[in-house]
């Protein structure tokens, strides 16, 4: 199962428009849309976002197979690694769902639970994988919260998951800032949006997968609520906004760097496509250089 192509930009543009303009049930109407852009119109046709009460966060991640990589135990201590930074939330409301071939050691935690894949599929599983864990979301009996695909090797900001409950966005969250860790080269960068300083600096969610809580409520319309995340988890990261506006569901910023991503540790799988090197790059021109701030962001995540 391969990743499901990006929809064009200007295509994009002119559906939002015209969702806005004319509203979702005559697009419905199109046999042209993606299977996304079915469940965003969908679901934007049968109700208005509303803030989830008491929230739980739920976070999706899928665990590349043994048969995949070099170093299976160097693969099992980065995920722990992930799982530890949500066992330091400061709000104890979360879930984590992995689904990979082979259950790892995991953190003697209830909230953290594996979800066996059996699928035999030739090339990268992921897509199937989080396929699986979206499916599995209303099984879980939480009825409202936030879901939030989460790579195996990056971590989360102990805050992450108060703020998101306090603030309770209607929509969900989109992490405008964080940081990018080249492991390889020890260096520390800020991913955020462009300015006039930084005009070539790119947001967080151009760059890293676990960038979206996507907000759902499975009390009422549970098909169309898992059909939206399951089929936008289907598309690389940077159709997450689209797809949540399509879905009149527009994801909130976070105030500030709440992840961080990490590459050049031997096993990401951009770079065995060839896809790592130009993040390198950005890691090295938007470095973080002050000492107090890397001091204080290896504490926030644990990174000595």
């Amino acid at each position: 199962m391969a990743q499901v192509p990006a929809t064009p930009k200007m295509r994009r543009f002119s559906l939002l428009t015209a969702a806005r303009l004319f509203g979702p049930d005559l697009l419905l109407k199109n046999s042209d849309l993606q299977a996304s852009e079915r469940a965003a119109l969908t679901l934007r046709s049968l109700k208005s976002p509303r803030a989830p009460e008491n929230p739980t966060s739920i976070f999706l991640i899928p665990l590349v197979g043994p048969h995949h990589v070099g170093d299976w135990q160097a693969v099992c201590l980065r995920l722990t690694a992930t799982l530890r930074s949500f066992i330091a939330q400061t709000d104890p409301n979360w879930r984590v769902l992995i689904c990979g071939q082979t259950s790892p050691d995991l953190p003697d935690d209830a909230r953290i639970t594996f979800v066996p894949f059996t699928e035999e599929i030739e090339g990268n599983d992921k897509w199937a994988k989080l396929r699986q864990l979206c499916e599995t979301l209303p099984t879980l009996g939480i009825a409202q919260g936030y879901a939030m695909t989460f790579d195996a090797d990056d971590l989360a900001h102990p805050a992450l998951v108060e703020e998101m409950h306090t603030r309770r966005a209607a929509g969900g969250y989109l992490m405008s800032q964080g940081y990018v860790f080249d492991v390889g080269n020890n260096r520390i960068a800020l991913a955020a949006p462009a300015s006039a300083a930084q005009p070539l600096r790119k947001p967080f969610w151009k760059l890293c997968g676990s960038c979206a809580a996507l907000a759902f409520d499975f009390s009422s319309d549970p098909n169309a609520e898992t059909a939206r995340i399951r089929e936008s988890t289907q598309h690389e990261h940077r159709m997450f906004p689209y797809l949540a506006k399509l879905a009149g569901r527009p994801l909130s910023p976070l105030s500030g760097p709440k992840a961080l991503y990490m590459l050049n540790h031997g096993e990401n799988f951009g770079a065995r496509r060839g896809r790592v090197s130009f993040k390198q790059r950005f890691a090295e021109r938007f470095e973080v250089t002050d000492p107090e701030t890397l001091a204080r962001i290896r504490q926030d995540f644990a990174l000595d």
